[in-house]
């Protein structure tokens, strides 16, 4: 399991949790959000595209706003490092997504 150094993923009880059900676990250095780039890309978009522009008022909406920007994302969205397929063409190897 590759994570962070934050606090949380350094806690000893965390760590022994993970070594009992045998999981490896790699930490990356400081400042190396390389290897998370693609999680941390999408929630920037999240954040820029769905978040910071719209004012929810409960959590429940919070969630529901995000379950529908991720099907959208996946189904929709077109995404240029993938040559234009949304995520889910790419996937599944045809074309169905509507742009």
């Amino acid at each position: 399991m590759n994570r962070d150094q934050g606090s949380h993923f350094t806690n000893p009880d965390y760590l022994g949790l993970l070594d009992r059900a045998e999981i490896k676990v790699s930490m990356d250095g400081k400042g190396q959000a390389l290897d998370n780039v693609r999680t941390e890309r999408f929630f920037r978009t999240l954040k820029y595209d769905l978040i910071y522009p719209q004012e929810f008022e409960t959590p429940r909406q919070l969630r529901k706003g995000i379950t529908e920007y991720i099907h959208e994302y996946n189904t929709y969205r077109p995404h240029s490092s993938i040559g234009d397929l949304c995520p889910l063409e790419a996937y599944n190897g045809r074309e169905f997504c509507a742009a």
